[in-house]
Order: C-alpha cells, then sequence, then structure tokens
C-alpha cells in the first residue's frame, strides 16, 4: 500500500472474521458511518473481502470484513471461507464475531486453529448482547473463554452502536504507530463499479426467497458518468432457466423492483440520477466454474 502523508497515528489492519450471519457487515457499516458492505438476514450475504477504512483525528483503522467462515463444499463457498482465512496472514489485529443466539462454543472450535495459527490478538465480540440480561452473558463468556485465549471479550450491538466505543479503544491499544494508508475522506478501496453490483446483488437477497440468491451472480458491464447521471448497465447471472423467470417476475415485476431499489441506493450513495439497466443470463453451473470464479473475485 502507498503511505499518504508524514503525520504518525495509530494505524492497522483488523480483520473481521466469524461464522455467517452474525453482524459483520453491520458493524462496519456502524464504525464507518455510511454503508459500503451489503446487509441481509440470510447468511453467506458477503461472498469478497471489503476493505472499510475507519479515520480519526489520531487514528486510522483498515478493517477487512470477510466472509462467514463455515464449512464449504461447493467451490464458490469453499472461494469464500479461502477469503476469509487468508485475510488473517497479514493484519494486526483479528476480531472473531458471534451472535448471542449462536450456539456456544462448540462450533467455532474448528475456527480456532485458524485463529491459532494466525498468531495475532483476538478480540472476541458477541453480537446482539443488547437482547439478553446481563447476567446471562457472564456464562456464554466463560464458556468462550475456555476454548481460545482472547486478548479481550466485548458484549457489543452492532445495530446500535452499544460497545463500539470499547471496542475501538481496544483496538486502538493493539495497533502500531504508523503513517496512515489511505487519505482520510475515502471510506473503502471498493471501486463504484464493484459496490454497484453488490448493491444489485444485496436486493436480490432482500426480494428472493430459497435458493435464488445463492445462485445469482451480478457484473456490471458498463458505468458511464456524465455530467448529470451515471448509467449502470448490468447482468444478473442464474444457473437455471426456472431461476431466470423467478429473477424477471410475471411481466418483468421482479426485475424492475430489483432495479428500483437498487437504482435509489445507488443515487443516494452516488449523490447523483443513476439509470440502472439489468439483464438476466442462464450461465450454467456458474458456482462450480472456476474461471467463472476468478472474474468474481473468488477464484
Amino acid at each position: 500500500m502507498d503511505y499518504h502523508g508524514e503525520k504518525q497515528v495509530k494505524s492497522g489492519l483488523v480483520a473481521l472474521v466469524g461464522p455467517p450471519n452474525v453482524g459483520k457487515s453491520t458493524l462496519l457499516n456502524t464504525l464507518l458511518g455510511q454503508k459500503i458492505s451489503i446487509v441481509s438476514p440470510k447468511p453467506q450475504t458477503t461472498r469478497n473481502k471489503i476493505l472499510g477504512i475507519v479515520n480519526g483525528e489520531d487514528y486510522q483503522i483498515v478493517i477487512l470484513d470477510t466472509p462467514g467462515i463455515h464449512t464449504a463444499r461447493s467451490p464458490l463457498n469453499q472461494g469464500m471461507v479461502k477469503i476469509a482465512v487468508s485475510s488473517l496472514a497479514d493484519v494486526d489485529v483479528i476480531i472473531f464475531m458471534i451472535d448471542i443466539s449462536f450456539p456456544l462454543p462448540g462450533k467455532i472450535i474448528a475456527a480456532t486453529d485458524h485463529l491459532q495459527n494466525a498468531g495475532k490478538p483476538v478480540i472476541l465480540l458477541v453480537n446482539k448482547a443488547d437482547l439478553v440480561a446481563r447476567e446471562k452473558l457472564l456464562p456464554i463468556l466463560e464458556a468462550y473463554r475456555n476454548v481460545f485465549p482472547f486478548h479481550a471479550m466485548i458484549p457489543i450491538s452492532a445495530l446500535h452502536r452499544d460497545g463500539t466505543d470499547i471496542l475501538l479503544a481496544e483496538l486502538l491499544q493493539l495497533l502500531p504507530t504508523g503513517p496512515r494508508f489511505y487519505p482520510e475522506d475515502i471510506p473503502t478501496d471498493s471501486t463504484e463499479r464493484f459496490i454497484a453490483a453488490e448493491i444489485i446483488r444485496e436486493k436480490i437477497f432482500l426480494l428472493t426467497t430459497q435458493e435464488i440468491p445463492y445462485s445469482c451472480a451480478v457484473m456490471v458491464d458498463s458505468f458511464l458518468e456524465e455530467e448529470k447521471k451515471i448509467t449502470i448497465h448490468a447482468t444478473i447471472f442464474v444457473e437455471r432457466k426456472s431461476q431466470k423467470g423467478i429473477i424477471i417476475g410475471k411481466q418483468g415485476s421482479m426485475l424492475k423492483q430489483i432495479g428500483q431499489s437498487a437504482r435509489l441506493e445507488l443515487k443516494d450513495l452516488l449523490g447523483i440520477n443513476v439509470e440502472l439497466k439489468l439483464w438476466v443470463k442462464i450461465r450454467k453451473d456458474w458456482s462450480t466454474d472456476a474461471l467463472f470464479l476468478r472474474e468474481l473475485g473468488l477464484g
């Protein structure tokens, strides 16, 4: 990475890992004060590593939001887990996040091998802690303390910002002093094209059911910036004809709904009018196609 400026601040890289659907992307968006990582109630929404840059007067924390660590069988899911695990190699601190409803430690023991191998300080975050009485938290924290030597264990609510100040204080204790990695006015290194594709995919997750969200991939074909608007052409790939029919919907109703919802969010995010044109194409078994997965950044 290029360094920008000479002022010495607390600066470093933090990997945000954990099982799927525990609130990692919500936490990143909360810390940034804006949305860069897509969110849905469905597990395994995040597929790629998303980098968020949290700036303060005397610190810069670069956080890598990763796909959930889980038992993966398909090439797509294996690629997602590989992205998550590989992010541990070059960071200064690891945040391992669960939520209060997650089964007690049995299911994270496999993940602790990755944490141990990384050799970095690990902070355990227990999300949605606002949903249980404080006295019920203590045995949960004690159970996790017995499976891994966490540097700190912090109950939080990512959605409501509860506990995030404690998290920031812990991170600043652990991060080295050095120059900022990025300019202070950018929240992510993701391109607008990438974020556009992710927002379209988020709307598919929110508006469709069953296997449909997991059977879809989105690629932005063109991103044309003009004086008064941005025109985006994007393709939604599915694996079967029946899935294409569901994404398009009766008389195009579902595709129109996906497009309208994504366009409004992109307009708000980019601060300019957006014209969004979507196509749906069948790419049989794309989720097992190594070449296509590499095109998606998942190879």
